[in-house]
């Protein structure tokens, strides 16, 4: 195993850095750098020889004391390789990690199976739906509940709409009364328009709509986001008329037939609350297990740190 580095950001070299996620058999669209750059700026990497295996660290800086921290709208980051990964080399690079991060808080990917004494780790949960087989064949393990639903949304006079623009989407999230909505903040706004952004203009990014109700305006929309085989189901809202009309339904529904028989992965990006998992799972989708790894060295006095 080569020599593994800590490089701070301006040290990175993106182009050998994209590569690696890129090629790497657990590659997602988290890892990427321009991903990274909008989601936690100041992100700091461990490298492994010339960018065979790399790691990012997503720092943050509270009191001017570094710690390492899940990014917003990014579920799993962690190891990313092109070949199979091991307890050792994994362990490895936990042990590379610098000791000024006296907190860490982070989630790997599901391909980074953690057995260290040095870190409490636990399970965090994401839903997956294989989109190889046919909309009919999908269809037969959907939900009682999610057919009903969706023949609702149907009688519903809806509209579905593939190419909704970024500001809409995000006016409907802010104008929401999602409990999700109550943990945003400004500059969460500003990074969801750049990811929408960024991937529209890249063609790996869509936004799909759903407009009714009164003045026939949008009351759902999901932002979905590809990159290694693998659609991540980003970020979704519904208003009231939304969730009153099953529309979330119906426009889950509309993507599945829209790709289908692809060789393609609906990442729903899980959940531990009850309602949204079930949700998730009414589609066929299957739960899988990531880790979350925790170690915290801050001394005693520094407990008002967590608060």
């Amino acid at each position: 195993m080569n020599k593994i580095v800590h490089l701070t950001r301006s040290e990175i070299n993106l182009l050998k850095w994209d590569k690696c996620i890129s090629s790497a058999f657990n590659g997602i669209v988290y890892g990427y750098s321009w991903y990274l750059d909008t989601v936690s700026e100041g992100w700091e990497a461990l490298v492994e020889g010339d960018y065979e295996r790399v790691m990012p660290l997503t720092q943050k800086q509270k009191y001017n004391i570094p710690y390492l921290a899940q990014p917003p709208f990014c579920q799993q980051t962690g190891i990313f390789s092109a070949t199979k990964l091991n307890n050792e080399i994994i362990n490895n690079f936990l042990d590379a990690i610098p000791e000024k991060y006296k907190l860490i808080e982070i989630q790997l990917n599901k391909y980074n199976l953690v057995n260290h004494s040095q870190f409490k780790v636990s399970e965090g949960i994401t839903y997956e739906l294989d989109l190889s087989p046919s909309y009919y064949v999908l269809n037969q393990y959907f939900s009682t509940n999610t057919i009903r639903n969706i023949k609702k949304a149907l009688q519903s006079e809806l509209e579905i709409v593939k190419g909704v623009a970024p500001n809409d989407a995000l006016e409907l999230l802010r104008n929401s009364d999602d409990r999700r909505r109550k943990l945003l903040k400004e500059h969460h706004f500003s990074m969801l328009r750049r990811l929408m952004t960024f991937s529209l203009q890249h063609r790996f990014g869509e936004i799909y709509g759903i407009y009714g109700g009164e003045g026939h305006q949008l009351c759902a929309s999901a932002f979905f986001i590809q990159s290694h085989n693998r659609v991540i189901y980003l970020n979704a809202v519904s208003n009231e008329f939304g969730k009153k009309s099953c529309a979330m339904f119906l426009l889950i529904d509309t993507f599945l037939q829209h790709n289908t028989e692809k060789n393609l992965t609906l990442d729903f990006e899980g959940s531990k609350v009850e309602g949204i998992a079930r949700f998730y799972a009414s589609f066929g989708a299957k739960p899988y297990i990531y880790p979350c790894i925790k170690q915290n060295h801050l001394a005693w006095y520094l407990r008002i740190f967590k608060k």
